[in-house]
């Protein structure tokens, strides 16, 4: 067995026998594998390792030995040979921009030495190995290893730095233990390239900008670390990120190119954690307080997830995606915010599980835009504005979640945005959930308690679904159907509301079916005036539960509502209805009621004898129309709607051209060939349904129509769930439409998906048949968006061949949007003042006209608002006259 043998030593003093006066000179000497011991002082060099050789002191670590650079363009030390160690010295560069040490090739060992006047460089394929040390006084960077090779940096100090803290480049693999980085100009760590990274136990304290920065293909692991006083993001993701390789403490963390376990990220300066690009970032056990601008934010491609973190007190909001951004938080609490606790926008995909959002300045979450956001197990409140909003185009799922104290509504969905919610429980607050949406809102297995005022609210023009929701304890009414609004209501339970349980706006039009309400301090069930729709099988319980005397059902002016198999129980009065309304009863009782006044008899006899109507059985809606009626009172009536000019021009050409056909009928001339049905498009709120309705009245005042009337439709009344289903449930809705007008919205749902357990192409073909077996008896018009229709109308040839005229309806102008707020105002006893149009003008002037734009509809939901602003102003004056709560001012604008 050969020995090893024992290294050379060469010394190297100032003066003394059997040592070298310089560096250098000890180095041409040595061999690899030799030592070179330095005495005590200064020595001004420039030296070359090109062999395997250690530089330490003579007697021991005390930095009393220094190097200084010889030369201001070369660094100190040159390392060019593998195995080269340096202990315990002090290396000091003349120019702080330029690498003080350098290795190009081979591998650099650094054991408690200070390196200061320059920076630490690593470059090709060299290794870097910084062991206890302290880079000072560089300009830059303090360590910069753009290398492919290895790099290692343990218990070292980077500090006073005009530039990054540590820059890792290429595709070096580096392991950070113990590092501190502080007092830098820019980024504590910056990784690039291809570069990987794992830090642990680390800290990055008051850096000039980001704390860690990301880019590129680079991958991080940050373990145990802490963040502090970032004067930009704690964290920032920029490029595209892979996924980490090969960490052996967390294998399961190796799905986001940033990945943060246990750490802490404090008083950031703007963002706390800001990912951008394609960029990746896994946060575990992380927790974030603090900062001028948002707490985590995921920007165009970027992917950020968090997993039992903490946000906490962000000047901005705590959690934010934009972009493309992806977003999950897993068993995440977020507090504190000054603004929302999670914001979502353009086109997002966030998800929050088992996570709690509370004490917010705005809203505790905000989805808006065309953003897609998933609420699971979640609770949230303590918020001065709606716990939960989805507004724009944005799409809202919910389960299991718990929203409590909330300042406005729990939930707040609005303009077209979409809505699944299930297992929702709402505590207190203004408003329990609160629907303004003319998208598609799905509300099952809600709870909803001790709301200060309504408890849900589905708001004028809106058609949202209900099914097994309970509302309890509500300061006003339970549930409230604003006006023209069409929702479905299925096996929910209203009690102990101050007011009444169920309240109908005008010309509402709702389907309720399995309905309690219990227990009221007014009516159970109060219709407006005009409104229609049909109840089956509710229990209306302990109506004028206060003490005062109220009917359980109410039925104002004009209404036409349908009740079958309903029970009126323990009341005083079980209906009243005012003149002129035309209920239907059909096998309703009523119990224990001490002036009952319920009509007994069957549907069908009543239906004839007072003109209600059999809707319900279909889905669809039915519009009377008024016998009386004369083509110059309709023309009149056309003429008199606001805006839509073009489409008058078209209906007025259209009646006279139909009125030329009548006459050729009446004289025994062939009529000519003839299309009377229509397509009309244009955004929600443009009168298409009035002019529908008006169409409809037209032809019948001109003989081409018996009746008339306007039946509603959309895809759920005549696409059914299973085989066979479809056709005669598409033919009920054709029947009920016989002498009259078919009205579909929202046609193109028919045709726009493809599967194998979809019927809609089953509901056109019949629909088609219907139309060419009863040409004379219906007039059918397709509703939607202008692009959709034009692709649904060319789906099929005979939907071509049939609908070959198109009205088309424009948005409204200002001027238009604010005479249809005049005409609400002047029909609910209200005035503008000149300032308030004025300001009516400026508000429309700043509204995009953009696809989902709600026109008349929101013109009205504006002047709901308007009239709740004004009845929270004037609760303020003293001695409020009839003219102060008449009077609509610019104040009263939101």
């Amino acid at each position: 067995m050969t020995a090893t043998a024992t290294p050379t030593v060469h010394r190297v003093a100032p003066k003394g026998r059997g040592a070298h006066r310089s560096v250098t000179a000890a180095l041409r000497a040595a061999a690899d594998g030799d030592e070179i011991r330095i005495a005590p002082g200064d020595y001004v060099e420039a030296l070359v390792l090109d062999r395997a050789v250690s530089l330490l002191p003579k007697e021991g670590p005390d930095l009393a030995v220094r190097l200084l650079a010889a030369d201001p363009g070369r660094p100190v030390l040159d390392v060019t040979a593998p195995g080269v160690r340096v202990d315990g010295l002090a290396l000091t560069g003349q120019d702080p921009a330029l690498p003080a040490v350098l290795v190009t090739a081979g591998a650099l060992e650094l054991d408690g030495c200070e390196i200061s006047g320059g920076r630490v460089e690593a470059a090709g394929g060299a290794s870097l190995t910084l062991r206890d040390c302290r880079v000072s006084g560089a300009a830059l960077a303090g360590v910069h290893a753009n290398t492919t090779g290895r790099t290692e940096l343990t218990d070292t100090l980077v500090e006073d730095i005009d530039g990054t803290g540590v820059v890792l480049g290429s595709a070096t693999a580096a392991h950070i233990l113990g590092l501190t980085v502080r007092e830098v100009t820019g980024s504590g760590v910056r990784v690039r390239g291809r570069a990987s990274a794992v830090l642990r136990d680390c800290l990055i304290t008051r850096p000039g900008r980001s704390g860690l920065l990301t880019e590129d293909e680079a991958s991080v692991a940050v373990l145990d670390c802490r963040l502090e006083e970032t004067g930009a993001e704690g964290v920032r993701v920029l490029g595209s990120s892979r996924r980490p390789e090969g960490n052996p403490e967390r294998p399961e963390a190796a799905e986001g190119g940033v990945v943060f376990a246990d750490c802490q990220v404090l008083h950031t300066g703007t963002d706390a954690v800001a990912v951008s690009g394609t960029g990746d970032v896994l946060l575990l056990t992380t927790r974030i307080r603090g900062g001028s601008g948002p707490g985590v934010s995921a920007d165009d491609d970027s992917t950020a997830v968090l997993v039992d973190c903490q946000v906490d007190r962000p000047r901005g909001s705590c959690l934010v995606a934009r972009g493309n951004a992806r977003l999950s938080a897993e068993g995440t609490s977020v507090r504190g915010s000054e603004a929302n606790g999670l914001l979502a926008g353009g086109r997002s995909q966030v998800s929050l599980a088992s996570s709690d959002v509370t004490d917010c300045g705005f809203s505790a979450v905000h989805a808006c835009d065309d953003s897609r956001l998933s609420l699971t197990a979640c609770r949230i409140g303590a918020t001065p504005e709606h716990g939960v909003r989805a507004t724009d185009r944005a799409e809202l799922t919910v389960e299991g979640v718990r929203i409590s104290d909330c300042g406005q509504s729990g939930l707040q969905i609005d303009s077209a945005a979409a809505a699944r919610v299930r297992g929702l429980s709402v505590l207190r607050g203004r408003t329990g959930i609160n629907v303004e949406s003319t998208g598609t809102v799905v509300l099952e297995e809600c709870d909803v308690t001790e709301a200060e005022r309504a408890g849900i609210t589905c708001a004028a023009a809106t058609s949202a679904v209900l099914r097994d929701c309970r509302i309890s304890g509500s300061g006003t009414a339970g549930l409230v159907i604003g006006e023209r609004a069409t929702p479905s209501i299925e096996d929910c339970t209203v009690r102990d509301a101050t007011g009444s349980g169920l309240v109908l706006g005008s010309f509402a039009e709702p389907r309720v079916k399995a309905l309690t309400v219990a227990r009221t301090g007014k009516n159970s069930l109060f219709v407006g005036e005009k409104a229609r729709g049909t109840f089956e099988d509710c229990v209306f319980a302990g109506a004028g539960n206060n003490g005062e005397a109220f009917p359980a059902v109410h039925m104002a002016a004009g209404s036409a509502p349908v009740l079958r198999g309903c029970v009126v129980r323990d009341a005083e009065e079980d209906v009243a209805a005012e003149k002129g309304a035309r209920p239907v009863f059909d096998d309703c009782v009523s119990r224990n009621v001490t002036h009952p006044a319920l009509p007994t008899g069957r549907a069908e006899a009543l239906a004839s004898a007072e003109g209600g109507d059999t809707a319900g059985a279909t889905g669809a809606r039915e519009t009377d129309a008024p016998s009386e009626d004369t083509l110059e009172d309709l023309l009149a009536e056309l003429d008199g709607l606001a805006g839509l000019d073009r489409v008058k021009n078209d209906v007025s050409s259209l009646v006279k051209l139909m009125q030329t056909v009548r006459r050729r009928e009446e004289m025994g001339l062939a009529a000519p060939p003839l299309s009377r049905h229509l397509v009309f498009t244009g955004n929600p709120g443009t009168g298409k349904t009035t002019i529908a309705r008006l169409y409809g009245r037209i032809l019948a005042a001109v003989g081409l129509l018996d009746r008339g009337h306007l039946v509603e439709a959309d895809r759920s009344a005549l696409v059914g769930e299973y085989v066979g289903h479809t056709g005669p449930k598409t033919t009920r809705v054709f029947e009920q439409a016989r002498g009259g007008v078919l009205f579909i919205d929202e046609a193109y749902t028919l045709s726009q998906y493809a599967g194998t357990n979809d019927f809609g192409q089953e509901a056109i073909a019949t629909l088609l048949k219907l139309m060419e077996d009863h040409r004379d008896d219906v007039v059918v018009i397709v509703a939607g968006y202008p692009r959709e229709m034009e692709v649904f109308v060319r789906s099929n040839p005979g939907l071509a061949s049939r609908f070959n005229r198109t009205l088309l309806f424009e948005d409204y102008g200002s001027a238009e949007l604010v005479s249809i707020v005049d005409h609400q105002a002047a029909q609910h006893q209200y005035e503008l003042t000149p300032p308030a149009r004025e300001a009516l003008t400026a508000h429309f002037d700043t509204l995009p006209r953009e696809r989902g734009f709600g026109n008349g509809r929101a013109a009205r939901q504006l002047f709901q608002t308007m009239t709740e602003r004004q009845a929270y102003r004037v609760a303020e004056l003293p001695d409020a006259s009839e003219s102060d709560l008449m009077t609509l001012t610019p104040d009263d604008l939101p």
